[in-house]
């Protein structure tokens, strides 16, 4: 394939994901594992729970003594110990005997059901420990006790690799004592906005000057994905700027190059042949609106991407190419946003490129409707900033009617979409 071919938005994605790894292990401390995926399985070394304990607040006893009791006919038992959670009892329940035990306090030898307290006589459990006790309600054996092990084994496996740690993973691990966890390691993404335009935000403006919003755009969509973003700042538009800040992202170690703007066709637009003289080129245009100089290759053997420099076309390119990157560097296998069939509450055009047009998506009864969301100019943030979704005209199609349906990729799930 020659690399001055306009591939398609399926074709590009393709080459991309063909050519990236996924990043190696490393062990975390418990929260740093929050959204990261697993990189080995994990086996429990203790059984869950690890001893038979109390599910209630009630009394230990024994299911054959409380088999016939009632409201009219109360049992009454001798209470012969107070079990509260992390004191275990030495105390062996006899005939006619109960404990009264606390949640999760460990459950006494001799005792086969723990009755709620809540039909016994003792429903405020405030004071000194009764000499007796009546219960009002029978209990079978079993009921109301955490068995060892019921819900984990010592030996089972309980995580799988590649599996995407949740705060209810973290329990889990935490509840097995686990306190590293291995997990697929961050990738280090350089990030590098080009052009003699630019200046910082938070520096005052100067004539023909514009801010760097591709540098911070970029780098939260880093941060929002899963990567650890290198912000290289600004290079001016000479070879020898964009080719030094690129060196000071490989001698940072970093995994993979992010750089807006100088891949398109004019005549400061350097950074492709920086790239090419030192790495390789597989693509540098795509058939998508917005974003067509979208730019593939290889920096030092490290995967480059060149993104456009109107900022909606940056972050636009970022989110179909550059975050399945990511994702799949991360350890994810998953990387599809949902996508949805929506009505169009208006017309939308197209060039005939596959269209990316910003808009807002909301359910009205039992369909979804999607209305753009402002200007569809790609330097147009606001736009961008009201839109909830993506509505995806495919290629060849120049223009969708007002009540057609297409699909449109979520960008967030709001309330409007429930």
């Amino acid at each position: 394939m020659a690399n001055d071919e306009m591939l398609s938005v399926a074709e590009a994605q393709h080459i991309i994901l063909d050519q990236i790894e996924t990043c190696s292990a490393e062990a975390v401390t418990l929260l740093e594992a929050l959204g990261r995926v697993l990189a080995a399985d994990v086996v429990a070394q203790d059984d869950l729970p690890p001893f038979d304990n109390s599910a209630m607040d009630g009394y230990a006893v024994r299911a054959s003594d409380v088999a016939s009791a009632s409201y009219d006919a109360p049992i009454t038992l001798s209470v012969v110990a107070d079990i509260a959670a992390g004191h275990p009892s030495e105390v062996v329940i006899g005939a006619g005997q109960a404990a009264r035990i606390m949640t999760g306090a460990p459950l006494p030898a001799g005792a086969d059901a723990v009755t709620p307290v809540e039909v016994t006589d003792e429903p405020l459990r405030r004071g000194v420990l009764p000499e007796q006790v009546k219960v009002f309600q029978n209990s079978k054996r079993g009921e109301y006790i955490r068995s060892a092990g019921g819900d984990v084994r010592r030996g089972e496996r309980v995580l799988g690799a590649g599996a995407v740690v949740r705060p209810a993973e973290i329990a889990l691990l935490a509840a097995l004592g686990v306190d590293r966890v291995p997990v697929i390691r961050r990738p280090r993404v350089a990030v590098l906005a080009t052009g003699d335009e630019l200046v910082q935000p938070g520096e005052p403006l100067k004539p023909g000057a514009i801010r760097n919003a591709n540098g911070f755009s970029t780098a939260a969509q880093v941060m929002r994905y899963g990567g650890v973003p290198l912000q290289l700042g600004i290079a001016r538009d000479t070879a020898d700027d964009v080719r030094g800040k690129l060196a000071e992202a490989v001698a940072a170690q970093a995994d993979l190059f992010v750089v807006s703007a100088g891949v398109s066709v004019g005549a400061y637009d350097l950074v492709k042949d920086v790239v090419r003289a030192e790495g390789e080129l597989n693509f540098w245009r795509v058939r998508m609106r917005p974003g067509k100089p979208l730019a593939f290759g290889r920096f030092h053997g490290l995967p480059f991407f060149g993104l456009p420099g109107n900022p909606v076309s940056a972050l636009l390119t970022f989110e179909q190419f550059v975050r399945p990157a990511i994702l799949k560097m991360c350890g994810h296998t998953r990387w599809q946003k949902p996508m949805i069939e929506v009505v169009l509450a208006e017309d939308v055009t197209s060039d005939g490129r596959e269209t990316y047009a910003r808009a807002r998506v909301v359910r009205a009864g039992d369909q979804y409707v999607a209305r753009l969301s402002g200007g569809q100019a790609s330097n147009v943030l606001s736009a961008l900033v009201a839109a909830n979704a993506l509505v995806i005209i495919p290629e060849g199609q120049t223009q969708a009617k007002a009540g057609s349906r297409v699909m449109a990729q979520m960008l967030d799930w709001s309330e409007d979409v429930f």
